[in-house]
């Protein structure tokens, strides 16, 4: 692909899922087959017992590795459950954060170093209730001491089985689906495709929708300046070089292309990248515009240029489909 700069070649390669190499990784994938069934095995007769929380618990999680469209469904939940006048916590990971010190609250001062990108991307967009913990009992405690709320969603965390929840929502990427079907590294695999008859909701995000799944896709808002907060479609920006930190950078380089956009240059970096000034500002002139995803937006907020800017996404489902996956959180409050 012309004028394609691979920055990190974790999201590139993360597995080679078709080439001779899977084969060499089979072992491997054959032990996280066997560990991570062992562990859902372990709750599912007894063994171990998962805490269960006073409210009810909404995960929404994957079975693959990569990005699937999962933290802006969390969003559009949360967003929707609010309008209809619930309140809402969130509980994350916080993968990538370096908190002193855990649970912690997200608050306006709260940094991605601490809590992760996502989980101030949550915040950010909702003004939810939101605290990150490696345990989720923890941030789930944390959060009821600091607040009453309706419903708690775990961004990510199917296979973190110690959390009882009462509804599961895995989503899918359409286009890519499940890969070769291999659990990691071999393939994408966290848990095998049979998982999802277990599940309450199976959110499909773009490509093709099978039977019993509810399709949803990421509708483009108008571009971001970081600087002004001006506010303009993406394909009325200037010799863009685009740049993605996510776990599917492919998808962002299409959505941009489908509005139009013309990239002379793409850039991507790992899912959860840490950035610093010195890192970014070489990648764009003062005559070029660096346009990013609202993901990458929140790392680099204090030390964005003029020139940078960053495109929202936001999901959409069809009403009938929006009201059924509401239904199945609403029926528990």
């Amino acid at each position: 692909m012309r004028n394609f700069i691979k920055c990190n070649l974790v999201n590139k390669f993360i597995y080679l899922e078709y080439g001779f190499f899977r084969y060499l990784l089979l072992p491997l994938s054959l032990i996280y087959g066997l560990i991570t069934n062992f562990i859902r095995l372990s709750y599912l007769l007894g063994w171990r017992k998962a805490w269960r929380s006073s409210v009810p618990i909404v995960v929404v999680g994957n079975l693959t590795s990569g990005g699937t469209g999962k933290t802006p469904l969390v969003i559009w939940l949360v967003l929707s459950l609010q309008d209809l006048g619930f309140s809402v916590g969130v509980v994350s990971r916080g993968y990538g954060g370096k908190a002193g010190s855990y649970p912690l609250i997200v608050g306006s001062k709260t940094t991605t170093y601490e809590a992760g990108d996502e989980a101030i991307l949550i915040y950010q967009r909702t003004k939810a209730i939101v605290v990150v913990s490696p345990v989720r009992r923890s941030a789930v405690e944390a959060l009821l001491i600091q607040s009453s709320v309706d419903v708690i969603i775990s961004d990510d965390g199917l296979q973190h089985y110690a959390l009882a929840r009462d509804v599961e929502i895995v989503v899918i990427d359409g286009e890519r689906r499940f890969g070769n079907g291999w659990w990691l590294p071999a393939g994408p695999m966290r848990e095998r495709e049979g998982r999802l008859r277990n599940v309450t909701a199976k959110i499909t995000n773009g490509g093709t929708v099978l039977p019993g799944e509810l399709g949803m896709y990421l509708q483009p808002d108008l571009a971001v300046n970081l600087r002004s907060g001006e506010r303009a479609p993406a394909v009325r920006l200037k010799n863009v070089v685009a740049m993605a930190g996510i776990g599917y950078p492919q998808r962002f380089f299409n959505t941009l292309e489908k509005q139009g956009v013309t990239i002379l240059k793409k850039v991507v970096f790992s899912d959860h990248q840490f950035y610093t000034e010195k890192m970014l500002y070489s990648l764009a002139s003062r005559e070029q515009s660096l346009l990013m995803t609202e993901k990458d937006a929140v790392k680099v907020r204090n030390f964005a240029q003029d020139n940078w800017w960053y495109l929202p996404v936001n999901v959409v489902l069809s009403p009938l489909e929006a009201k059924a996956l509401l239904s199945l959180i609403i029926v528990l409050i």
